[in-house]
């Protein structure tokens, strides 16, 4: 059997402000509601968050056999049109995000020697009865030049879960060079600027993140 197609995602803000944040907060999980509505699998890793705030930006996997058809729906500019929920007299009422197709053989290259590694298994959990899992199956792997931690516990072998873990350091790597590049703040100004100037791929509104329609009632685009 052949492995699903998956895709990678990079959600983010763009620097903008703590709306555009919030946007990114909504936009994760409008993602998973039309990833499981579709069958495929949705895995995201966040920026870790100040206390109370929404990510600044997360790296997305959707995996499963229309993978495609849904990544190429969010890919591009997204714009929130909304009162701010934090600046109550504010008179903006239009944000944006960005998704990007994200390419992990185009990033810098990250080490994974088996010498950069620890390795740990566990057992995970799982239901209970006949279908509790009693082998070491769930893997935790720390990068060790980095720190970065990743675990799995969602796939029933010990083999597949070593995978998984990887797949996530790699994401974890990618938000890393994210919230290092943030630090540029005119990289980070520029791609924001581009964000607002940008034709929409899709519009939501209000705060439940509606999709917005046309008096067609169709979806509006832009």
């Amino acid at each position: 059997m052949t492995a699903s197609p998956h895709r990678h995602l990079l959600v983010t803000s763009g620097d903008g402000p703590r709306e555009c944040r919030r946007a990114v907060a909504h936009a994760l999980r409008r993602m998973k509601t039309e990833a499981e509505a579709q069958g495929l699998r949705f895995a995201a890793e966040v920026s870790e968050p100040a206390r109370g705030e929404d990510p600044s930006s997360a790296l997305v996997t959707v995996s499963g056999t229309r993978a495609d058809q849904l990544a190429n729906s969010w890919s591009g500019t997204i714009k929130w049109i909304c009162k701010s929920p934090f600046r109550p007299h504010h008179k903006r009422q239009n944000w944006f995000i960005g998704v990007f197709d994200v390419v992990f053989s185009d990033l810098p290259e990250f080490d994974l020697d088996a010498g950069s590694l620890r390795t740990e298994t566990f057992r995970s959990g799982g239901p209970g009865g006949q279908h509790q899992n009693t082998t070491d199956s769930g893997v935790r792997i720390t990068h060790l030049p980095s720190g970065l931690v990743a675990t799995s516990t969602d796939e029933r072998s010990q083999h597949r879960n070593k995978q998984v873990a990887l797949d996530r350091l790699k994401m974890l790597f990618v938000l890393r060079q994210e919230e290092s590049r943030a630090n540029d703040r005119s990289v980070q100004n520029r791609l924001h600027r581009q964000l607002e100037r940008g034709n929409p791929v899709r519009v939501f509104q209000g705060d439940r993140f509606a999709e917005a329609t046309n008096r067609m009632g169709k979806v509006a685009r832009g």
